[in-house]
């Protein structure tokens, strides 16, 4: 049986589709879902849970006893940790406390319980290392985070250390990099994306609102990160870390540069100051040998697929007919 928290999210409801998909026996919790749940099928199972709450963590890893556990829940966008640093902190350290805590008390009981337990960390976790990055960067790389998000992402990730060194409980530390793909929203290529079908039946130019568009992402598809975190559950070593992340990196500018193509429309940018965030990565690129090498984990989907596909997702969100 398998365990997915925050499915009510891109990556978790995508995943959960990938497990029915594959008649995978598995079920989801969700807290104030990000994405619109109502659009997964009837069948897939689902059930309310805030992470905070460590009597419905308790019961769910008691009754159900998950083999594996994808801990997804979080406050994971990075713009509103700045507004809400103390939520972001007790979402996703004190959520994962809640995960590992559920697991040791069910052994305590039955000493025969041995999950893997996934804990989606973040590419955050590195922050200002990443400023004069020359190469993508490993996962014994120091951690400099430059937000609230990012230190709640590093407090999961050695928390989770801690408990695989200290209780044996088996876990990987996935350290995510941008992550896009349809139901995403927050991120700049959903936010791009939305704002194109917003005009795309206007006349004259595409007006788009934009932030630091000189920055450099590897933005991966979830399908790819989905694939990414499966074989790590299956084949990834007990306790490691791994970097999962796009093989190519891009300059934001060129995915406006990819919607247009895509639209066959011009988009003239303007600089929103409400966009720019008080610090902000120049490079975020992750080396993903250690993942390939273990895994035989490779990237399938380019970002140009990616982009068409939220385009058709949010044209059929609006009612709008594709061209």
């Amino acid at each position: 049986m398998i365990w997915v928290t925050g499915a009510g999210g891109m990556i978790g409801s995508h995943m959960m589709e990938f497990f029915a998909e594959r008649s995978l026996p598995a079920f989801g919790t969700f807290y104030m879902p990000t994405t619109d749940i109502t659009e997964l099928c009837s069948s897939i199972e689902m059930h309310e849970c805030d992470i905070r709450n460590s009597a419905k963590v308790d019961a769910f890893v008691c009754y159900r006893k998950p083999d594996v556990i994808f801990h997804l829940a979080a406050q994971s966008f990075p713009a509103v940790s700045w507004e809400k640093p103390l939520e972001t902190i007790e979402t996703n350290i004190g959520g994962t406390i809640n995960v590992f805590e559920a697991v040791k008390r069910v052994r305590a009981i039955d000493s025969s319980y041995d999950p893997m337990v996934v804990v989606a960390c973040s590419s955050a976790e590195y922050g200002s290392t990443l400023d004069n990055l020359t190469a993508p960067v490993t996962e014994d790389t120091s951690f400099e985070p430059v937000h609230p998000y990012g230190v709640s992402k590093v407090g999961q990730d050695l928390l989770s250390r801690q408990y695989f060194v200290n209780d044996d409980i088996r876990c990987i530390r996935a350290r995510i990099f941008n992550t896009t793909g349809t139901r995403k929203v927050g991120d700049v290529c959903s936010d791009f994306v939305r704002r194109v079908v917003e005009q795309e039946y206007t006349e004259g130019a595409i007006n788009l609102r934009v932030g630091n568009v000189e920055t450099y992402r590897a933005i991966l598809d979830c399908r790819d990160t989905i694939s990414a975190l499966y074989l790590l559950a299956q084949k990834g070593i007990a306790g490691e870390a791994y970097n999962i992340s796009s093989t190519k990196v891009y300059q934001i500018k060129e995915i406006i540069d990819a919607l247009e193509r895509l639209t066959k429309r011009p988009i003239e940018r303007s600089v929103d100051l409400s966009l720019l965030r008080p610090t902000d990565e120049r490079v975020i690129t992750g080396d993903v040998r250690k993942l390939v090498l273990h895994t035989g984990w490779s990237q399938s989907i380019t970002l140009e697929e990616t982009l068409k596909d939220m385009l058709d997702y949010w044209r059929k969100k609006s009612h709008a007919p594709n061209r």
